[in-house]
């Protein structure tokens, strides 16, 4: 079981956002082995050839979390200060 390193663009919509992809199919197969190959990296897993997932990493998850959680956080103070102004 191996990962490709992704060379393509799924189609002119969906582009795939990771230097690796694994299918399905694949996938099934033996998840922690892929983990392990992409060394970090987040996978594209496809579905004839189009991106219905990505699978990253847990630490990598929980940051791209803290993050969203930071710009909703902005997005409210931003507002608040706004109708302040406003007021």
């Amino acid at each position: 079981m191996e990962l490709n390193k992704s060379r393509f663009s799924a189609s002119p919509m969906r582009q795939v956002l990771a230097d690796y992809t694994v299918s399905i199919s694949e996938l099934k197969k033996n998840p922690s082995a892929l983990l392990v190959q992409a060394s970090g990296s987040p996978i594209a897993v496809l579905n004839h050839n189009k991106p219905a997932a990505y699978l990253v990493p847990a630490d990598t998850y929980e940051v791209m979390m803290d993050l969203m959680e930071h710009v909703e956080l902005a997005k409210r103070l931003e507002e608040r200060q706004l109708e302040s102004a406003l007021s």
